[in-house]
């Protein structure tokens, strides 16, 4: 009988049992999304700021035209407007995003982010003000670009951080829905301010809609908040997004930079996502100025060239669940194949009414690779995913943002719009070499790849 008590387990704590022997509340792959309140704000208020850097981004070419009009610039030196942009776009992706791994993950990467923010509207509220020359407008671009630079990484860290793994790839994807809703509204937003002011006054919506988004979470971005979303996480079954609340890299400053770069999905992912961006960038700096070259009105112009923003929260969240269910690059291969189709498409706009039809169409792939590529990167290196996303956006971002809008005017200037979208289509098909060098990360039931 001794021996038998000695062979009998412990007696555990009420605690401890009710943690180790409740099975989970719902299926670890469910199709209906679970998480706690806080981590449904966090979304809110993340998507919040992808909707500002999305208006950010878009302001600049839908008065374009207007800028052209007024420092009398072709094609090519326009071009050159949104190499500024982009320069200070490096810069800031690659320290922000090293920065918000330094200072810590989870809760912490709230504060490295209202700095980024913080740049970018005051950026807006001084391309207003003192933009009363070209060289002073083109100056005023650099700040504005590293805020955009800063704040996207580090965003899509924060919101990934927040959510049960098991809905990584639907969180970010409803995040990035920010880019198409605020493509749209750029055009919404700017073709009214148009009707009533100057393109300079257009550059104040950048402070207005990023004070309250900085507020908001400064409030629900605190320890306190994440520890409750994360023993939700655990009472549910779920799998937390990294083991501790917040962590800070040991050693050398230069610590998460060489973990990001020792995965093969990281270094693939650049020239991926690099090939996506040359395509949107050459494809957008120009797009409202092709629409007037058809005679149509510059507001209405600006209107329809954030037309693939109604459509465009589409595909993010039906590509961004799908890809946590099929895999990222099962995804990823879908959207290559409906990119280059969207640009061949471009050729054909000759109206409003065919505008509306191709931009629509193209809403439905246009924004969708990006969030799950994300999602692949925090898959990856989830304890350096801020470095690693600066250091995709920044160098894919910015070095296509760089070079793709004076080798697209060159293009146009040559060749005419025909050939520009014909070189943007085989731009994307070449995406698909990178893609079949990467690892996937999600476990299908058609891989026995294992998530690392």
């Amino acid at each position: 009988m001794a021996a038998l008590i000695t062979a009998l387990p412990a007696p555990r704590r009420a605690t401890e049992v009710a943690m180790s022997d409740t099975p989970p509340a719902t299926p670890a792959r469910s199709w209906v999304p679970r998480a706690h309140p806080l981590s449904w704000a966090t979304l809110a208020v993340t998507t919040g700021a992808i909707l500002m850097t999305a208006v950010d981004g878009g302001i600049l070419p839908a008065v374009l035209p207007a800028i052209q009009d007024e420092f009398e610039l072709n094609n090519a030196q326009a071009g050159l407007v949104n190499s500024m942009f982009f320069g200070g776009l490096i810069v800031g992706a690659l320290l922000f995003g090293w920065l918000s791994d330094r200072i810590g993950t989870g809760y912490r990467r709230s504060w490295t982010w209202n700095v980024a923010m913080l740049i970018g509207i005051l950026g807006g509220a001084l391309t207003f003000g003192l933009a009363g020359s070209f060289a002073a407008f083109l100056l005023l671009r650099i700040p504005m670009g590293i805020s955009r630079g800063g704040s996207e990484p580090v965003n899509v860290a924060l919101v990934s951080e927040w959510w049960p793994k098991e809905y990584r790839g639907f969180a970010v994807g409803v995040h990035h829905t920010g880019f198409p809703l605020g493509q749209f509204l750029t055009g919404a937003l700017i073709a009214a301010v148009l009707g009533f002011a100057g393109w300079q006054e257009a550059f104040l919506l950048i402070p207005l809609l990023g004070i309250p988004i900085i507020a908001l979470q400064a409030f629900i971005g605190t320890r306190r908040n994440q520890q409750k979303v994360y023993d939700w996480i655990d009472a549910h079954g779920y799998t937390k997004p990294l083991p501790e609340l917040s962590t800070r890299p040991k050693g050398l400053g230069l610590a998460p930079v060489k973990d990001a770069l020792a995965s093969p999905n990281v270094r693939w992912s650049v020239v991926l996502i690099f090939l996506f961006l040359w395509a949107e960038t050459a494809a957008v700096t120009f797009l409202t100025g092709q629409l007037v070259d058809q005679g149509i009105d510059l507001g209405l112009a600006a209107l329809l060239a954030g037309a693939s923003g109604l459509t465009g929260w589409i595909g993010q969240v039906v590509w961004g669940a799908w890809s946590d269910h099929a895999g990222r690059k099962f995804a990823i291969r879908f959207l290559v194949i409906g990119w280059a189709a969207s640009m061949l498409a471009m050729v054909f706009i000759t109206s409003p009414a065919s505008a509306w039809i191709v931009l629509l169409a193209w809403g439905l792939f246009r924004n969708a690779p990006f969030p799950v590529v994300y999602a692949l990167l925090i898959d990856s290196v989830p304890r350096a995913a801020g470095t690693a996303m600066g250091i995709m956006i920044g160098i894919a971002l910015g070095v296509s943002g760089v070079l793709a809008g004076p080798v697209a005017g060159w293009i146009i200037d040559a060749g005419g719009f025909t050939v520009h979208y014909v070189v943007l289509a085989v731009i994307c098909l070449l995406g698909l070499l990178p893609l079949a060098r990467m690892t996937e990360t999600v476990t299908t039931t058609a891989t026995a790849e294992v998530p690392k």
